[in-house]
Formats: structure tokens, sequence, C-alpha cells
């Protein structure tokens, strides 16, 4: 831990041009991160899709208020894009996931035997306000409405208060910010989709600044297609992104026609990927009768469905891909 510390208290902050960081082009804006990333901060991927409702997410690290929450549906990328945008700017993250026993210990830190020594280890919170980072919590909305009530003080930028330190008292660094995801936007799940989200305070949400994200357009899944399978011709790739929007309206309960029911799986552009990926590498199938596209599509997403599902899927893959399915 004591390693952690030192190589934490050795960043530093470094004002970066906004333009540069997040499009390429000089800007003559400003926004704050450090000179050169640490073991906490993300790796930048290179092919990472930006959706266009990016725009408020890179807004907010220009000139945070108030902490961040994103909302959107399973596999949208919520958590990557703050990653993402995290590492543009080499912004250590401390991310923890929320679930409805977690407790504000758990954020905040607490004592533990270290060489023969009772001594604090502290928690992603503690860091990220101490050092100065990322606070990501994800899936917020599965925290008990009680304990996130707790971090109200904190999201209003009031001190950190650590007994078990000592009364060790926190302010918040220059560059601390709070981060959070949800498939809900706190209200509650009415759609059924995300068992165990709970119904958050009002107050405590209102300490948000929302952001919605929802799924790349096509075309930007296309053009990724192109540079990740190559290999594919083009007509596939296009279905396949086609395939994986029908599967995110069955998931959402927003398919027409012959696919009415709600699925409990949906594509994320990570899955798109995997599928497109594993379609080249079984290629070799073909020559034994064995549909590659199907095939592939089994190990990418259909065997994590249910035996229904998995029929769902299979039949709206015959629909898209006939020449594909086609016994």
């Amino acid at each position: 831990m004591n390693s952690v510390l030192k190589e934490l208290q050795s960043l530093q902050p470094a004002e970066h041009d906004a333009g540069e960081i997040f499009s390429g082009k000089k800007s003559n804006r400003k926004v704050r991160g450090f000179m050169a990333p640490c073991s906490f901060t993300p790796d930048l991927n290179p092919e990472y899709l930006f959706h266009d409702s990016s725009r408020d997410a890179v807004v907010w690290f220009m000139e945070s208020s108030d902490p961040l929450y994103v909302f959107g549906p399973a596999g949208s990328g919520k958590t990557s894009l703050i990653k993402q945008l995290a590492a543009k700017l080499n912004y250590p993250v401390f991310d923890i996931t929320g679930h409805g026993r977690l407790e504000f210990p758990d954020m905040v830190g607490h004592l533990t035997v270290e060489d023969s020594n009772m001594t604090f280890q502290y928690g992603p919170l503690a860091l990220a306000m101490k050092f100065g980072g990322l606070f990501l919590l994800n899936e917020i909305d599965l925290l008990d409405p009680a304990t996130a009530a707790g971090l109200n003080g904190i999201l209003d930028g009031d001190p950190l208060c650590i007994p078990e330190n000592g009364g060790e008292v926190i302010k918040p660094h220059p560059l601390f910010r709070f981060a959070a995801t949800a498939n809900t936007n706190g209200g509650t799940d009415e759609t059924g989709l995300y068992q165990g989200t709970l119904r958050q305070n009002l107050a405590f949400m209102d300490r948000f600044w929302l952001c919605e994200i929802g799924y790349p357009s096509p075309k930007a899944e296309q053009e990724l297609l192109h540079r990740k399978a190559p290999g594919l011709p083009k007509d596939v790739r296009t279905k396949m992104v086609d395939y994986a929007n029908e599967v995110r309206k069955l998931f959402m309960g927003e398919a027409d026609g012959n696919f009415r029911d709600t699925i409990e799986v949906t594509f994320s552009t990570r899955t798109l990927i995997r599928w497109a990926d594993l379609t080249v590498r079984f290629q070799p199938l073909a020559r034994q009768g064995i549909q590659p596209v199907t095939y592939a599509l089994d190990r990418a997403l259909g065997y994590r469905a249910t035996p229904e599902t998995r029929t769902v899927l299979h039949e709206l893959a015959q629909r898209i891909f006939p020449q594909e399915t086609k016994e």
C-alpha cells in the first residue's frame, strides 16, 4: 500500500488543450488532467467508439460543477466512455461496483493488519479525494438508497472524515471527480429488464448532472467492423450490425413484426466485435457444411441465453442471413 501512496503522491496536474485531446484539433480551450498516466489510469483504446452523446461527458470533464450520472441500456458502453475519456487526460480512475450490500466503509477504507501493525487502508473514494482522480461508482442504482444518501455530503463538495484513521479529514483535491453509471435514471425500472435496481432518493439524484448514453450508430459500428474484421464481406458486416440492433430492440421491448417478446441478453459493441472475429476464425467450418455466422453467434452471445431466447436468436439470424443459415 505504501508504494501505491507514493505513486499517487507523485502525480503532476497538467493543463491540456481540450480540442487536441478530444477531437485532435487545437481549440485553445483548456481541460485539466495529469502530466502522465499512472497504474490507476485506464489503458487508452485507439479504436473506441465515442458516441454522439459523449459530448456531455466531455463538457463535464472540462469544467465539472456537479457529479456525473451516466445511464443507458446494458452494453451501451457507459463505463468504457468514462474510462476512455479519463485515459485521454491521464486521469487515475478508482472504481467500485454497487450492490445491495455495499456499505460506506467499502468506499472509504478500513483498518487492516500489515507487518503486525494495524494500519488504515484507503478505499477508492478516499484515494480519489486525497490525491485527485475519478471515483467511478458503477451500477449505482443497485445501491441501497440509505447507503447512497450517505454520499450526499461528498457530492456537495464537503470534506471526508475518517474516524477509523484517527479522525483524518480529507478535503477534496481540486482534480477530484465523482461519476456514476446505471441502467436506469434513478427513478425505477419500469421495463423489468434490470432486476435488483432500486429507486434512489430524490434529494440524492438532485445532486447529479445526468447524461444518457445509447448504442453507437450503425454507421459507426460498420466502420469499426471494417477495421476489426476486414476479411468479412461488406454486406455480411452490414447485416451483423443490423442483427445486433434488432437484438437490442428485442432486449428493450421495442421490436416489431414477428418478434414481440423481450429477451434477457443484448449486444454490446464488444460482443459484436467478438462475433465478427469468431466468424472469420470459423470460416473453415463452411467446408463441413457448418455455417460460420450462426456457429460464431452462439459462442459470442447465444450460449449466454436461455434455450427459448437462443431459439429466437437463431430465427432472427435465419431471417437476416438466409443464405448463411440455409440447410
